[in-house]
């Protein structure tokens, strides 16, 4: 058994599909099949059963795919150490985000990290706030940022930035001229980002501020993009509590408005495995993440 047949292993069973496993790896089909067959051969199990023109993980293979991971994690946490002897001249950074820290706030401190240390390839995966947590148990991603609150004893949490969470409808709505009552509220129609969403339980945690529980908002709409959900505000939907920073664009132009009802503001937070190596390239991206200002 070898790294390659690991990584083949592991890029397959996350799709649960040969080519887009060979896409994610730029291999061809046939050496992705050969080495999923040769796995299977030497140790006389089946990791896949082919159902018509789709493949989908045996037991055996969910169990595999765990430890296979496990051991792909101890080999980058090997390779680390060794570019670090290099200082940060090479080397590779994972980085695993929520949407919104990924797509609006990440951006920037990337392209400056990259500036200042060119040598270190930077790759960036989207979740949810769970997602990116498991990632980071995994070993899959050196550092995790996102913006739900966790408690976590295995990892060590560190706040990197501020946000704002703001009630946006439809430009025109009624809402917009005067802030609704309780009972407005629970009428009306809510599209909101999946559980899981470090954004929608921050919503659902303030709601008793505002006289409501989750049980009581009707949801339209639960779409696993804040792009998405905000073109449906826009289009009418509903309402929406989403981050200033996606809807500022949106808002500038005329296509969204704000509702006067105070939201509480949440942190971005940094997320980092207590057991893990720390290698030189993520322990830099973190000493920029925490020269950024945090507003008192």
């Amino acid at each position: 058994m070898t790294l390659e047949q690991l990584r083949i292993f592991v890029a397959v069973a996350e799709r649960e599909h040969l080519t887009q496993g060979a896409r994610a790896l730029n291999l061809t089909q046939s050496a992705v099949s050969s080495a999923i067959a040769a796995l299977e051969a030497r140790y006389a199990t089946r990791l896949f059963d082919r159902i018509g023109r789709r493949i989908a993980l045996t037991e055996a293979g969910r169990l595999f795919l765990t430890e296979a991971r496990a051991v792909l994690a101890r080999a980058a946490a090997a390779e680390a150490v060794l570019s670090d002897l290099s200082g940060l001249a090479r080397g590779s950074l994972a980085l695993m985000a929520s949407q919104t820290v990924a797509n609006y706030w990440l951006p920037p401190l990337i392209q400056q990290f990259r500036h200042a240390h060119p040598g270190i390839a930077i790759t960036l995966s989207i979740g949810n706030t769970e997602t990116v947590s498991a990632a980071i148990h995994d070993g899959a991603a050196d550092l995790g940022f996102i913006e739900g609150e966790i408690d976590d004893p295995a990892l060590a949490i560190t706040a990197v930035a501020e946000d704002e969470l703001v009630i946006i409808v439809q430009t025109g709505h009624p809402w917009t001229g005067a802030p609704p009552i309780p009972s407005a509220l629970k009428q009306a129609a809510w599209v909101l980002r999946e559980p899981g969403s470090g954004t929608r339980a921050m919503f659902e945690a303030a709601l008793p501020r505002l006289g409501l529980v989750p049980a009581d908002l009707a949801v339209a709409l639960e779409l696993p993009s804040n792009e998405a959900i905000c073109a449906a505000v826009a289009a009418g939907a509903g309402a929406t509590a989403i981050s200033r920073l996606v809807a500022a664009n949106a808002i500038a132009a005329g296509r969204l408005a704000t509702v006067a009802l105070p939201l509480p503001k949440r942190r971005f937070l940094a997320l980092r495995h207590k057991e893990r190596y720390l290698a030189k390239a993520a322990a830099a991206f973190l000493a920029l993440t925490a020269a950024q200002h945090i507003p008192a």
